[in-house]
């Protein structure tokens, strides 16, 4: 079982710039078979954009794809957890946020990111979330 983030955690996540287009974000995140991406400026986090944000905030409201940045559609107020943190430090941030996905950082630069599968993986394998989160994905 794993003891810290690190050890759980995506490395090397899905990254875009604030000013890339929401069709390029849901074509990366396609091709990568992910549902959040982190959104950089150089080595800082600036957002994160999940597959949900580009349906509400943008096609939801009518907009062009093509002219959002994902900038302007991404979760700007992220809460993140640092690579050596604890396995149970990070759920108690997870559950006091409600949040399903959070970044991790390194030195204050982001270098993975973590999801409520990934925990439920490495906690408790047999249950229903584990189970379904260590699954093949099947598109």
């Amino acid at each position: 079982m794993a003891d810290t983030i690190k050890e759980l955690m995506t490395e090397d996540p899905i990254t875009l710039e604030p000013k890339a287009s929401a069709r390029e974000a849901a074509e990366r995140m396609r091709e990568a078979d992910v549902g959040a991406m982190l959104v950089v400026e150089g080595d800082e986090l600036k957002g994160l954009l999940t597959d949900r944000d580009i349906v509400v905030r943008a096609v939801a409201e009518g907009k062009d794809p093509d002219d959002v940045s994902v900038g302007d559609i991404c979760s700007s107020s992220v809460v993140s957890v640092a690579a050596e943190d604890s396995v149970d430090d990070a759920i108690k941030t997870m559950r006091e946020h409600d949040i399903r996905r959070v970044p991790v950082l390194d030195d204050e630069k982001p270098v993975g990111i973590v999801s409520l599968g990934d925990l439920a993986v490495a906690q408790d394998s047999d249950s229903v979330l584990g189970d379904i989160s260590a699954a093949e994905p099947n598109n």
